[in-house]
């Protein structure tokens, strides 16, 4: 989930729904389950809203592990976990200061946490809900991503006005490994473990920097929309998906040419991003909010890249995650401080 956090956060940009890039990995391995790269099938399923979680504590960051079924939510310093089979809270971990983005790695059934106040990263063992290490990053981390196949992850960090960074964890030792300078105003980053390639959006210049994992240097600049946030990708047709606060938009990037396919409309403020792959739905969520009203979340249609539903959730909704084990949606709606479970039909 990759988000934007206007309060403690001006200007800067989270992700993600981060999260939604990790799920991906967990797609099937078998041949005969993956369409080719570029086609997707056709969908007929419906969505609605089948539950709201109250979760206090102003959630904001939000991921899924699919192995598991269970969702990881960030708010006021600590992570709430709830059942994605009972669509309850079943624990609240207490990590470091101002929790904004969070990752799973579902190969290791681990968290991390990126930890905005504190520079630094909590690492949860979630068999147990235990910290286990606590990584030092970049000052303000807000953007989180994590890469099971190389049990790699990748941190965006704002230290100041004029650049970013990356700083890339091992995720066996909980040592930094790298820090590779970025664009100023990092926001929403996922990783793509088919091709190797991080895609790290930059509010300050409206691009989407590609990062090459095996080389740990940008490769390539995208040009998106004004303010681009939240990223996530699709690794079964290699395409990036970006929103654009400023332009209300949701740019569709080619991984294979590395250039702009579509640009599609969206809510006011889109901030979260995730994708299912297996119902070809990319869930964006609007912030925007209009005199406490409830706010609402877009779901496209990877095949014509149009507004398939617009979905009525809680108020200012922000991060959002996916479970591919259930095609459940999860959106944190920040100033209703609940969870909507969006479930298709």
């Amino acid at each position: 989930m990759t988000i934007v956090r206007h309060a403690a956060v001006t200007g800067l940009m989270i992700v993600g729904m981060i999260l939604a890039a990790v799920s991906l990995t967990a797609a099937p391995s078998q041949a005969s389950q993956q369409p080719p790269r570029g086609r997707i099938p056709s969908s007929p399923h419906r969505i609605k809203v089948t539950a709201t979680i109250d979760v206090g504590n102003s959630p904001y960051g939000i991921a899924a592990d699919p192995d598991t079924n269970a969702i990881y939510v960030t708010g006021a310093n600590a992570v709430t976990e709830i059942s994605g089979l009972t669509s309850t809270v079943v624990a609240s971990i207490p990590v470091g200061g101002d929790p904004l983005a969070i990752a799973t790695d579902p190969a290791t059934d681990t968290v991390y946490v990126a930890n905005f106040e504190s520079a630094s990263v909590s690492v949860i063992n979630g068999r147990t809900n235990k910290i286990t290490a606590t990584v030092g990053v970049g000052s303000h981390p807000l953007a989180i991503t994590a890469d099971p196949r190389t049990d790699t992850i990748y941190v965006a960090s704002n230290p100041g006005v004029s650049s970013g960074s990356v700083s890339v964890i091992n995720g066996h030792t909980n040592k930094v490994t790298a820090t590779i300078p970025v664009p100023a105003s990092p926001g929403g980053i996922a990783a793509d473990p088919r091709t190797g390639k991080i895609y790290l959006s930059s509010s300050e210049s409206s691009t989407v920097s590609v990062i090459s994992e095996k080389t740990g240097t940008v490769t390539g600049s995208i040009p998106v929309g004004l303010t681009p946030g939240g990223v996530a990708v699709d690794s079964r047709t290699d395409r990036i998906y970006v929103t654009s606060e400023h332009d209300n938009t949701v740019s569709v990037i080619s991984g294979q040419s590395g250039k702009v396919q579509a640009t599609v409309t969206v809510g006011r403020l889109p901030e979260g991003i995730a994708i299912d792959p297996a119902t070809h739905h990319v869930f964006v969520t609007s912030s925007f909010v209009d005199n406490n009203a409830p706010s609402s979340v877009s779901v496209i249609d990877e095949r014509t890249n149009t507004i398939d539903f617009r979905i009525t959730v809680g108020v200012e909704p922000e991060g959002v995650t996916v479970d591919p084990l259930t095609d459940a949606a999860y959106v944190a709606n920040t100033q209703s401080g609940t969870i909507s479970v969006l479930t298709p039909s």
